[in-house]
């Protein structure tokens, strides 16, 4: 089947080739509107046929495309490495990690041209924004405000109209009206759909239909230039497995995007809760690496508070590793494990303090899940202490379980000495 571009590429073909009876009619003919109208009519004609026999002349089959014809380009970053200009992107995180109010500090720093969380400024640009769980007004708008987002430069997607009815936005249905409303705002940089599994109109479990709804938002993507950021959750009872993998609702959500963030809570070193945003896939950049940031409410404007984020130090390790410490798993061959790890931890730290980061190393080559050595440790009060300002974290045992380890070992060895008889 001959696709529309070929028609046309096949129809301007013939134009260049057959020259207008117009240009050459006699000097009277140009002069009379009827002999004119019949010459361009046979023009018009004559091009048609001629493009009808070229289209005839090209058979069906696969279109090839020689390497050396591409144009190579660079990645366009709207922040180097976590958002890229024209692709889609996935933010995953279990309930209550702040998942939209991160993409509405996106929003914020797009808007106002302000800085990323590694320092970097971003080019002023607007943010469109589609949440079918939160009411603009009293919760999304007042957050944006809190930011220090530029307001005039933010559109919320509101409603619909279909068939001269206003209905509400359902991105299933109207993506091509949403990739024509960008178009004429000209100048949008980030685009946010929250959830992104609203886009879906069949079964988000099943992978060619999440493909099949995932290519509108890859398009409108490509066609305006801007980072689009679909936001989702976790999969229950997915602790321990691939941060990718435990994306809820077909594994093509993961395959689609080119970028995946992670939004969760974690232990910090110093056993004090932190939230962390990390990178768990990128097919066109670094796939790890993370922010620490936190959640805190704010004035709006006078009477109005709102959640902002507020952005902390950069911090290393894949999304496995730095997540790895908010799992939590209450199941009973849990608290064995804990055991096992409370009596490991005893023997390690036997001989005094060691850093927290050999700790986890260590816990590693003994097969023991950080998170399991973690949660042993707050049941042994073990003390977490600081080497200093700019010093590491160090782990140590209180005296009586260091007597504890140190009397077990004396009698181990004085049973090896003496055997049974």
């Amino acid at each position: 089947m001959t696709s529309p571009k070929q028609a046309i590429q096949a129809r301007f073909e013939a134009r260049q080739t057959i020259p207008r009876p117009v240009q050459d009619a006699p000097e009277g003919a140009q002069k009379s509107p009827k002999v004119l109208n019949l010459l361009n009519a046979q023009s018009e004609q004559v091009h048609e046929q001629l493009g009808e026999q070229v289209r005839r002349k090209t058979p069906d089959g696969v279109i090839l495309t020689r390497a050396s014809d591409l144009k190579i380009t660079p990645i366009i970053w709207l922040w180097r490495d976590w958002l890229a200009c024209g692709k889609l992107h996935l933010l995953a995180g279990a309930p209550g990690q702040g998942k939209t109010t991160i993409a509405l500090s996106l929003a914020a720093t797009v808007t106002s041209g302000g800085r990323w969380p590694d320092g970097s400024r971003c080019p002023v640009g607007s943010a469109l924004i589609w949440s079918g769980e939160d009411d603009p007004a009293d919760t999304l708008a007042p957050r944006l405000k809190a930011m220090g987002a530029d307001m005039d430069r933010v559109y919320f997607v509101s409603g619909a109209r279909v068939d001269g009815e206003e209905q509400p936005f359902d991105p299933a249905r109207d993506l091509i009206q949403l990739a024509a409303a960008v178009e004429r705002i000209g100048d949008v940089r980030l685009i946010v759909v929250d959830p992104i599994v609203s886009a879906v109109a069949g079964d988000s479990h099943k992978n060619t239909e999440v493909r099949r709804a995932m290519q509108p938002l890859v398009d409108m993507a490509a066609t305006a230039g801007a980072a689009v950021v679909g936001i989702t959750h976790l999969s229950k009872g997915t602790a321990g497995r691939d941060p990718t993998e435990r994306v809820t609702g077909s594994i093509a959500f993961t395959a689609v995007v080119r970028v995946v963030l992670m939004a969760a809570k974690v232990k910090g070193e110093d056993g004090e809760d932190r939230r962390i945003l990390a990178r768990s896939k990128s097919n066109i950049g670094p796939d790890n690496g993370g922010f620490v940031y936190s959640l805190e409410q704010t004035e709006a404007i006078p009477g109005v508070q709102a959640s902002a984020v507020r952005w902390g130090e950069a911090i290393e390790g894949t999304a496995r590793e730095l997540l790895a410490e908010s799992e939590t798993d209450r199941d009973d061959d849990e608290g064995s494990a804990k055991g096992r790890a409370e009596a490991w931890l005893i023997e390690l730290l036997a001989g005094g303090a060691i850093q927290a980061k050999q700790v986890q190393a260590d816990a590693k080559e003994a097969g023991l899940s950080w998170a399991t050595v973690r949660r042993a440790a707050d049941s042994l009060n073990v003390a977490r202490i600081k080497d200093g300002l700019r010093g590491g974290w160090y782990w140590r045992i209180n005296d009586r379980l260091r007597d504890q380890a140190a009397q077990g070992a004396h009698e181990g060895a004085h049973e090896g000495a003496h055997p049974e008889q």
